[in-house]
Order: C-alpha cells, then sequence, then structure tokens
C-alpha cells in the first residue's frame, strides 16, 4: 500500500512540475511518470487540469461512489449517471419506447405504456422533469424513483431493485405538471404539483372566463410500499387559485407535515399578443412578488379521511373553500417569478429563488406558524390568508442575476444556480448552521462561473435531512463553444463542481455533454443504497409484477407450441446459443401468446428478441419470463434472433416463425 501512495504522489508531482505548477525534489522513476508528464506538456495541460482529471477518473474495473437519477427531458426517460466519472450507465425507459430495453415493443413494458394514456389515447412521449428518490426520515433510501410527465400531467413509479418502470399513471383532472414528483419525508405521498392554470378536469372554458372557472390543482399521490405502486383510492387533490403554481419540496423535522410550493402569474394574465394584449412574458411579471403556497398536507389528510373531499372523475378533491375553512392552505409573499422552493436539511428553513430579483429569500417555518397562530391575516382575491413576508422572513442573501435552485451541503452551505449570472453561488446558511463554518451566516461566499446558463442544480444527497457536500453537479441549458459542432441543436452541458477543493474554492471539473434532450433536475445518491438484482431472483419472474410467473416454462423439454383452435399458445426457453422451439408455425388470422423464459443465471448474460415484420423486441435479463401477445395477420416467412451478442454462437440463435396464408 505504502509503495501505491508514493507511486502516485512521484506521478502527480511530476506532472505538475510538467504543467508548470510545483515540484519537489524526489526522484522520478523512469517509465510511466515520466511519459504522463510528456503527455501532459504536449497536450497543455495545466496543474487545474491534471487535479480534475486525477479526481475524476475511474480505473476499469472500478465503480463510482454515487449514481446520479437526471430527468430525460422530452426525451420521456431517465438518465443514470454514475458519478465523478460522469459516464452514463443506463436510459431508463420510461414514457417512451425504449428499444435496447425492449421496452414497449411487445412485452411487459407495454402494459405499463397502457396506463399513460391520455382520454383512451396513446401518447409515446413525455417531458420528464423532476425525478425523486424514496426517501425514509428525510434519507434516500434506494428503493424507489418516481418521476412526472409535465406535457401530459403523468406520474411514473420505477423500482430500483432492477431499474425499470413498474407504473404509470395519468392524472385525471390536471393537463399540466411542472411540480412534480415531490415526496413527503418517508415517501407516504409523492406530491404532483401543477403549472399552468386550467379548468379542472380540462374541460373547456373561453379565456374571458379565467378568473371564474380555472384553477390549480396539486395531487397527493398515496404510495403503498410493500405494493411498489401509487394507490389512487387513496389519494386526493386540492383545488388552488388559478395562479401558476411550480416546484415543491417538503417539510421535514420540525416542518414536517407540511408542503411548499412557489407560483407565478398572480397577475391572471391570460396572453393574447396576436389581440394586441400583453404577452405572457410582461402580463405575468408585473407584480412585484407573487405567493409561496404553504400546505398543511397532515391535515388535508384528515379532512380526505373523513370523506370531505368531492369526487370528480373519481378523484377526490378538497375544494378552495373547504382548503381555507381547514386551515390547510396559507400564501406569502415571494420574489417574483420564482423557481424553485428549497427545505434546508434541518427543515427550519424554506429558501425561494426569484428569477427577477438578485436575493434569495428564506422563511422561518417557526415564524411562520407563530404567524398563523396569531390569526388577523389579510386574504388574497380567492379568500387564502396571506401571511406578510416581515412576519416570516428570516433573512434576504443577494447572490447575482436569476437565482433558480438551491442544494445543501454537510458543511453549513447552500449552493444556488444564477441563470442570468451562468454562474453558482455559494453562500453560508444562518441560524443553527452557522456552528458548521467560519463564515457569518447569511452571507455570499464564492460565485463561480459555469457554462451556461445553469438552470438546475443538484447535490450529493443535496436534498435530504444529511447531505454529503463532495460534488455539485450544474445542469447547464447552453453550451455553446464547449464541444464539436454537430450542427444548431446543441447537447446540454452538465459541468461537475468540486465543492471541497483545497482552499475551500469551488472548481469545474468536468464537462459532460447531454446530446440526448433537455434534462431538468437529478439527484445524486451514494451507490451504496441501491441493492439491485444482479439476476432476477428466480428463474421465471415477471419483472413488472416482481414475482415468478406461475406459467413460466422452464424445461427446454416441455418447451413448445400448442393450438387451440384459432389460440396458438408458444412456450419458448432461451439459453445459449439457441431458442427452443426453433420453429414456430401459425396459420394467418391465428391469436398468438408468446411466453419467453431465460434460464440464464450467469450475469449480464442477456439475451434480445426481435420478431422481424412485427414489431416486436425484447430484452430478456438472466432469469426473466416475458410474454407478447399479438395476432398473425402478416402471411409470410419471418425470422426471430437474439439482438444481444451473447456468445461465440450469437448469430446461429435464430429460428423461423412461418405464417401459412
Amino acid at each position: 500500500m505504502k509503495l501505491k501512495i508514493v507511486s502516485i504522489i512521484v506521478v502527480l508531482t511530476t506532472l505538475l512540475a510538467a504543467c508548470g505548477g510545483p515540484s519537489t525534489s524526489a526522484p522520478v522513476a523512469s517509465g510511466l511518470p515520466v511519459d504522463a508528464a510528456a503527455i501532459a506538456k504536449d497536450r497543455g495541460l495545466t496543474p487545474d487540469d491534471v487535479a480534475a482529471a486525477l479526481k475524476t477518473y475511474m480505473p476499469s474495473g472500478k465503480t463510482d461512489p454515487y449514481i446520479m437519477f437526471a430527468s430525460g427531458g422530452q426525451s420521456g426517460q431517465v438518465l443514470v449517471i454514475a458519478m465523478p466519472s460522469m459516464r452514463i450507465l443506463k436510459v431508463i425507459g420510461v414514457f417512451t419506447p425504449e428499444p435496447w430495453q425492449g421496452y414497449g415493443f411487445g412485452g411487459s413494458g407495454n402494459k405499463v405504456l397502457e396506463g399513460g394514456k391520455v382520454n383512451g389515447k396513446e401518447v409515446l412521449w413525455g417531458d420528464t422533469h423532476h425525478p425523486n428518490l424514496s426517501e425514509t426520515k428525510g434519507d434516500y433510501d434506494g428503493e424507489f424513483l418516481f418521476i412526472n410527465d409535465k406535457a401530459n400531467a403523468r406520474v411514473a413509479v420505477i423500482d430500483l431493485r432492477d431499474f425499470s418502470t413498474k407504473q404509470i399513471i395519468k392524472n385525471p383532472n390536471a393537463i399540466n405538471d411542472h411540480g412534480g414528483a415531490f415526496v413527503t419525508p418517508n415517501t407516504e405521498y409523492v406530491i404532483e404539483g401543477p403549472q399552468y392554470a386550467a379548468p379542472i378536469g380540462w374541460e373547456y372554458a373561453p379565456l374571458d372566463q379565467y378568473k371564474e372557472k380555472y384553477r390549480g390543482l396539486i395531487t397527493f399521490w398515496k404510495f403503498d410500499r410493500l405494493k411498489g405502486r401509487i394507490d389512487p383510492d387513496q389519494s386526493f387533490q386540492i383545488e388552488l387559485p388559478p395562479y401558476w403554481q411550480d416546484l415543491c419540496d417538503a417539510g421535514k423535522g420540525p416542518s414536517d407535515g407540511w408542503f411548499f410550493c412557489n407560483s407565478f402569474n398572480t397577475e391572471l394574465a391570460t396572453g393574447g399578443i396576436e389581440l394586441g394584449n400583453p404577452p405572457f412574458e410582461a402580463g405575468t411579471t408585473k407584480n412585484d412578488t407573487d405567493y409561496l403556497h404553504i400546505f398543511n398536507w397532515k391535515k388535508a389528510e384528515e379532512i380526505f379521511k373523513a370523506g370531505k373531499g368531492k369526487k370528480i372523475n373519481g378523484m377526490a378533491v378538497i375544494d378552495l373553500e373547504t382548503a381555507i375553512k381547514e386551515n390547510i392552505l396559507y400564501f406569502a409573499p415571494e420574489p417574483k417569478s420564482p423557481h424553485g422552493s428549497d427545505v434546508t436539511p434541518g427543515g427550519e428553513f424554506i429558501v425561494v429563488g426569484g428569477k427577477l430579483d438578485p436575493h434569495v429569500t428564506i422563511y422561518s417555518f417557526e415564524k411562520i406558524q407563530a404567524a398563523i397562530k396569531a390569526g388577523n391575516l389579510n386574504k388574497d382575491t380567492y379568500g387564502v390568508p396571506v401571511i406578510p413576508l416581515d412576519k416570516v422572513m428570516e433573512a434576504q442573501v443577494e447572490l447575482g442575476l436569476g437565482p433558480l435552485h438551491t442544494v445543501f451541503d454537510d458543511k453549513g452551505y447552500a449552493y444556488t444556480s444564477l441563470f442570468l449570472d451562468s454562474a453558482v453561488a455559494r453562500w453560508s446558511l444562518g441560524g443553527p448552521y452557522e456552528k458548521k463554518h467560519p463564515e457569518p451566516g447569511w452571507k455570499l461566499v464564492q460565485k463561480l462561473p459555469v457554462q451556461y446558463n445553469i438552470g438546475h442544480i443538484t447535490a450529493a444527497e443535496g436534498d435530504t435531512a444529511s447531505p454529503d457536500g463532495q460534488f455539485v453537479v450544474a445542469l447547464n441549458k447552453w453550451s455553446i463553444d464547449r464541444f464539436a459542432n454537430v450542427g444548431p441543436l446543441l447537447p446540454q452541458n452538465f459541468q461537475l463542481v468540486d465543492i471541497n477543493n483545497t482552499g475551500d474554492k469551488m472548481k469545474v471539473l468536468y464537462d459532460m455533454p447531454i446530446g440526448m434532450a433537455e434534462p431538468h433536475y437529478a439527484q445524486i445518491i451514494k451507490a451504496d443504497k441501491l441493492k439491485p438484482f444482479e439476476v432476477y431472483p428466480k428463474v421465471g419472474w415477471d419483472a413488472e409484477k416482481m414475482a415468478v410467473d406461475p406459467n413460466a416454462v422452464t424445461d427446454p423439454k416441455l418447451a413448445g407450441v400448442k393450438r387451440d383452435g384459432k389460440n396458438v399458445t408458444v412456450n419458448m426457453v432461451v439459453v445459449r446459443s439457441h431458442f427452443t422451439p426453433e420453429r414456430v408455425e401459425v396459420q394467418k388470422g391465428d391469436h398468438v401468446v408468446w411466453r419467453l423464459t431465460s434460464i440464464e443465471q450467469q450475469r449480464d448474460a442477456t439475451h434480445g428478441f426481435a420478431l422481424s415484420g412485427y414489431n416486436i423486441n425484447l430484452s430478456i435479463e438472466p432469469g426473466k419470463t416475458e410474454v407478447i401477445e399479438f395476432d398473425a395477420n402478416q402471411a409470410g416467412t419471418f425470422t426471430y434472433y437474439c439482438t444481444e451478442f451473447c456468445s461465440a454462437l450469437h448469430l446461429e440463435m435464430i429460428g423461423y416463425f412461418l405464417v401459412k396464408p
């Protein structure tokens, strides 16, 4: 071990010397150090470049300590990224069919996607925004991941035992849901916030009736952890005024049982630039402040369970009048056009950034409770009690232009994205956090330029009750000059930021192009909290139901084709390097149920199954059973073959599907 450490020191000092950095008198061994120094010199690398490379390099066969789950934006998927190497490990198919996983091409993924139909119509894309990991006592537990679809007000459940989507559920009363999918501290509920106001149930109403007929709507989806599914029957909604509610966060510690969402368009603007009206960008930014929405969700749960919600499209809705009467909903002024409400790790404060205000505003939960108890509050147009800002504000910190989102570390610092400044602001928390750092509380410490126009920001476990520190990732909307020119549509840029650097100065370590969509938000979990399967627990495993399929055939001797009138059942066993049976013959018009079971138990011994001409493509991991069902409506000679290069005789792993005219 000592020899290894000495070798690393020798390499590093040699590299630094070659780059013009400090060197030592330590002797340089022949071989690698000299070669590495020459490479660094030839490439013009600085000492900072070398240090960044060493901090992010992950040798072959080694694994990263963190995993980041990032939304896939318009791809409708979720990205799984290792940190600090910033290697993409997987794309999880969610709202959009994904061929490599065979998701949406004949197997169990089709059943999951069925849940996302909108008014009975297939919508095979989504705009994923805010992935949230399941929590226990305010910390990530590594069991489930939730993600929303802003475009169609849908929420998906991903089981992290096999990193695949198990449920998609369509909100029956909302059409958009930018503010989702956020969890309460023990994942009792997955909260889906709205975005653009619409009539509840998104029925038609003219815009000149906006004030009377348009509404916001927040949804509390009950999560059944044992089943790994959202239970709509135990879920409820709260009617809100037609402001445009945005991002949310759940309280924890002293604020557990409460929920906080920001909003904009308190002006009730309805656009119409083509009619000579102010455009939305002007109409929604006239007021000096918008409203922070403050929910007592534990009280709302009581009201729902008492049967005081009215059913709309089968969903219990607590109307606005009841929410006010039962002390469920309060407002407090917040900076105009906000985009983020983030609760500190201990649950004492809520941080809000307003895009058009250079400050972040910090709200005290203790002061919120005191103001509610004192009463005598003014009300907004719809009768919602409004707590004066001076009664609830703990502090304001001037950070720069365009503050958006805030995350936290383990040393009492907060990190806020500054969209217009293209920077990450590091600032010190006050109150109980001051003993963790040397600075006075509520003070800007450093601004780090990033490239460019940072939107969301994420930190290692930075949304939890016990953040890790180490790293921040800036999710930048523009990349301009960071990468090779690939045409007018440029990639997004994820920049890895070291927040534990020597001298406590943040530094950019790595630029990662994301060239498949516009990611919005991400969460980072310790890799050792995840306990995924290496292979499925038992041969014949139904991944949708997370149990053995009782009809799975696991013995090649029992595999074959059975006919019952026009119904044909194919029981197929899959193993290197053949399918059993290798010939399947049916009549045109037959209804085919085809059950495939991999009897592999070797890790990574995955097979694929592509049936030419029928739009069928499956991924069959070790132990998995997949079932496809279709009508043989095309006569002819077709092949099925393995799409994963599984063995030396992979190309010979084929069969014929014969459909007689």
